[in-house]
């Protein structure tokens, strides 16, 4: 069997488990918000209510990617209305988003095209020929407390107001899409208050990090795959370059599946209701790699740089005695 034949059966369509997903996500997403700001300040009850609500969030953000990928209903109008509607809880412009996500897909893997991933990385061969400065900027840029927090509040708070190949998608989607997400933001206020803009305010930086989180092990660990042309593989790419995260059920539950990314850059058909079922059933035959759980997931920050000779993701370079690292 090749991969390609047993992947085929997950890539049926099923509106109803479609729009299953699609209101019982919302549908957490508005009881854990209205929850937590009836609650405060039972910060206690509140505090977990944001977590839910800011996983709420997260799986929002896969169902409209699913959309994108015109994956998650069986028609592509259908999977456009519902990609517009989710992206004002998503805070990502549906279209914007689509085209980005659609030349991260036509790029994955290939040094020579690095501005299309969502996390950017260096080779060992980069770093040792750069200066201090760049250095500096590439060390602050990669640590996991900035990634996390300052990254997460930076791309879904700044950049996706005005994110990256707007005009060549077209500027008037995405400032409709900040106008409705002005009537959102007002909604709340005006149902909920101040404790309400207050909840939805710390779930979506929470929501930040998790997304952030994900989006960096999806291609970043130990054994992914980076090449030039004509040598890169299209095929190593998708299924070598990216990972299989097991973090467990409730935590594929909370992040819509899509921890089990090389399938779905195999074959991005895939809806997300379906991901799970087709990484537990995968045959030990057709696996490409072990699953990525806890301890190796932690451990796959301290990675940073692409080691062309050796082919791997390796850490920063020990400095050398006198705690110089050479630019040479």
């Amino acid at each position: 069997m090749t991969f390609r034949d047993y992947l085929k059966d997950y890539t049926n369509k099923s509106d109803l488990m479609g729009w299953t997903s699609f209101l019982c996500s919302l549908a957490a997403y508005f009881a854990a918000l209205i929850l937590a700001s009836l609650a405060w300040p039972a910060w206690w009850i509140s505090l977990p209510l944001i977590v839910i609500l800011a996983f709420a969030s997260v799986r929002l953000y896969v169902l409209q990617h699913d959309c994108g990928h015109h994956s998650l209903f069986a028609t592509k109008p259908l999977n456009d209305m519902a990609g517009y509607i989710l992206s004002i809880f998503s805070l990502t412009p549906f279209r914007v988003m689509q085209y980005n996500h659609n030349q991260h897909h036509a790029y994955l893997g290939n040094l020579e095209h690095r501005e299309t991933t969502e996390v950017y990385t260096m080779t060992l061969r980069e770093w040792q020929e750069a200066g201090l400065w760049t250095r500096l900027w590439y060390r602050t840029y990669r640590n996991p407390a900035v990634m996390l927090s300052v990254g997460g509040i930076y791309t879904y708070f700044i950049a996706y107001r005005w994110p990256k190949n707007t005009l060549k998608v077209g500027m008037w989607g995405v400032i409709a899409h900040n106008l409705m997400l002005v009537v959102w933001i007002w909604a709340v206020w005006v149902v909920l208050g101040v404790t309400g803009l207050a909840m939805l305010g710390s779930s979506a930086i929470v929501a930040g990090i998790i997304g952030v989180f994900l989006v960096y092990l999806q291609h970043n660990f130990e054994e992914t795959y980076w090449d030039r042309k004509p040598d890169l593989d299209f095929r190593k790419a998708t299924l070598e370059g990216s990972s299989s995260l097991d973090l467990g059920h409730w935590w594929d539950i909370g992040t819509g599946n899509i921890a089990y990314h090389d399938l779905h850059h195999y074959n991005p058909m895939i809806p997300s209701y379906r991901l799970r079922h087709a990484q537990k059933n995968l045959p030990d035959e057709l696996r490409v790699h072990d699953e990525i759980h806890w301890p190796q997931a932690i451990a796959s920050f301290r990675l940073k740089l692409w080691d062309e000779e050796a082919e791997r993701l390796v850490p920063f370079p020990k400095a050398h005695a006198g705690g110089v690292v050479p630019a040479e």
